[in-house]
C-alpha cells in the first residue's frame, strides 16, 4: 500500500482546488468528508472518484469492518495526516473524505410534489444545507435554487445536508423570476413569506403550492412578491420578528408534513 506523503502531489493539489466553487464547476466535482458522509454516498450510489483515507488518524481505526469493506472497492488513495489535514475543510477531522461527481441533476420540474421550495438568495451555506436536509426529511425530491444562492456544492452546505445532497434534485434557475412564472403555468401558486401580510402559514392548503424562502436580510425580492398568488407570515407571540431562513422553512415544509398525516 503506497502512502501519499506529499502536499504536492497531482491528486492531492486537484483535491485541494476543489474547496473553491471555481473548479467545482470545472471539474463536475466535490468534496464530501466524515464517515457519516461517505458511508450515504457508498449507500446512495454516488458517482466516487476517490476516496482519501488518513493513514495515521486515530479515527480511521475506528471504522465498522463492513463500511472498510464497501471503500475498499473504491478508488482510495491513502495520505499521511498531514496531507490529510491540508485536503480537509474541519477542524477536527475523521480522517476520511471522498471527492464525488455532482448529480445528473435536471432542470425539469417535477410537478407530481404537493408543494415546491424555492431558494431566494439564500447566502448562508448553514441555512442552504439545513433547509436540503428538512426537504429531504419531509421526502421532497427536489428544490429550485436562485443562481444569486450559495453554492450548493460549498463544503458547509454538504455537511449540513448530512446526505440529503445525494437524494434531493437541485434545480439552478437561471433567473428565478422566470422559473416561477413557468411554475404557475402548472397549475401551481406561488406563495412568498411576507411581514407584510396578516395572513397566516396555517391557513393555506400546502397543495400545487411553490413557497418561496428569502434572502436572509432582505426577504423575497420585490419581482417576487409581485408575481406571489398568496403573501403569508408565520404567526409570533413575542417580540421577535422574523426567523432564520432555515427555521422558517422548517415550520412551513412541516405544516405540510402534518396535513399529509391527517392531523
Amino acid at each position: 500500500m503506497q502512502v501519499i506523503s506529499s502536499k504536492d502531489n497531482e491528486t492531492i493539489k486537484y483535491i485541494k482546488k476543489l474547496k473553491e466553487k471555481k473548479y467545482r464547476d470545472e471539474t463536475n466535482c466535490y468534496i464530501i468528508e466524515g464517515i457519516k458522509l461517505v458511508k450515504e454516498a457508498i449507500e446512495e450510489n454516488a458517482e466516487i472518484k476517490y476516496i482519501v483515507i488518513c493513514e495515521d488518524c486515530e479515527e480511521v481505526v475506528k471504522l465498522e469492518q463492513n463500511l472498510l469493506y464497501d471503500i475498499a472497492k473504491n478508488n482510495c488513495l491513502y495520505v499521511t495526516k498531514k496531507v490529510f489535514l491540508s485536503i480537509s475543510d474541519v477542524t477536527t477531522p475523521q480522517g476520511v473524505l471522498a471527492v464525488v461527481e455532482k448529480k445528473n441533476n435536471t432542470n425539469k420540474i417535477n410537478y407530481n410534489e404537493d408543494i415546491i421550495i424555492a431558494l431566494d438568495g439564500i447566502q448562508d451555506p448553514g441555512n442552504l444545507g439545513t433547509i436540503l436536509r428538512t426537504v429531504d426529511s419531509a421526502d421532497l425530491k427536489q428544490i429550485i435554487l436562485s443562481k444569486n444562492s450559495a453554492d450548493p456544492y460549498n463544503p458547509k452546505v454538504v455537511r449540513s445536508t448530512m446526505g440529503a445532497i445525494f437524494r434531493v434534485n437541485i434545480i439552478e434557475a437561471e433567473n428565478l423570476l422566470d422559473t416561477l412564472k413557468e411554475v404557475k403555468k402548472h397549475n401551481f401558486e406561488v406563495v412568498v413569506t411576507s411581514l407584510d401580510t396578516n395572513e397566516s402559514i396555517y391557513n393555506i392548503q400546502y397543495k400545487n403550492k411553490v413557497i418561496v424562502i428569502g434572502n436572509e436580510a432582505n426577504g423575497v425580492s420585490k419581482e417576487i412578491q409581485e408575481i406571489a398568488d398568496e403573501k403569508v407570515k408565520i404567526p409570533m407571540l413575542g417580540k421577535t420578528e422574523s426567523l432564520n431562513a432555515s427555521v422558517a422553512t422548517g415550520i412551513m415544509v412541516y405544516e405540510y408534513v402534518r396535513g399529509k398525516l391527517g392531523n
